[in-house]
């Protein structure tokens, strides 16, 4: 996990075809990655507590109907979020979003730098502008474009000039245009700072920070979200 150094919404989602089997197979080539995440997590709650998350007006993948909501608190410019995003997410989508067990949330927790936070603000501006799917598609792209340099965090990548032509791949013009004058307010800003402070109530002290209906999650694998999910589906059920 990245740990933090200042102190400072549908889509398309892929075939739920495969056998479970096949899935704990793949999962377990992630098992080293999300180790590795959540390992770096050296502040872990009270298995018993849990805080009140307002999932209002967030992007999501999956049925709003589904009784678990599984949360990532991220940064864009993190490198453990890029890996997260491409070799777990995956799989939260798999075994619990296509199931209908769950909902999956990002919250931004922007602290690297500048570009972190500009990036969270324009993709704050995309989800209100274009909407849940088109939020997805841009924050998957930024993602994939997140540069391998490792001495990137000190550089200015994320542009604004850079993230409207990243925009521009998935968008048209004038989709485009109300994205950038919606941006150039200061009400994208106040969405991510919003999803920072909730971040900060929680105890969040780096990225990715994993919460399933309002627990941290501090497991290490799969099978350890999988009965965190199982968990908070039963008491959901039982309220």
């Amino acid at each position: 996990m990245a740990q933090k150094k200042k102190g400072t919404k549908k889509v398309t989602r892929p075939s739920s075809s495969s056998s479970k089997f096949a899935f704990w197979i793949i999962g377990l080539i992630a098992i080293a990655i999300i180790g590795f995440i959540f390992l770096a997590n050296n502040q872990k709650s009270d298995d018993t507590a849990k805080e009140e998350i307002d999932y209002a007006n967030q992007p999501f993948l999956g049925e709003e109907s589904a009784p678990v909501s599984i949360v990532e608190f991220g940064d864009y410019k993190c490198p453990n979020c890029k890996n997260f995003a491409d070799n777990v997410v995956p799989l939260v989508v798999k075994e619990f979003v296509d199931t209908g067990k769950a909902k999956f949330y990002y919250f931004h927790y922007p602290f690297i730098n500048v570009d972190s936070e500009r990036t969270a603000k324009f993709s704050e501006a995309v989800y209100h502008e274009l909407g849940n799917d088109k939020f997805w598609e841009f924050h998957e792209l930024i993602y994939d474009k997140q540069p391998e340099d490792t001495r990137y965090e000190k550089v200015d990548v994320f542009t604004e000039d850079f993230l409207t032509e990243t925009l521009e791949e998935i968008a048209n013009k004038e989709e485009v245009n109300k994205v950038v004058a919606y941006f150039d307010t200061k009400a994208p800003e106040d969405a991510w700072k919003s999803d920072e402070a909730l971040g900060g109530k929680l105890g969040v002290s780096g990225t990715p920070t994993v919460f399933v209906n309002g627990k941290r999650f501090d497991g290490q694998t799969m099978e350890d979200l999988n009965k965190l999910v199982e968990e908070a589906a039963k008491e959901k059920g039982n309220e």
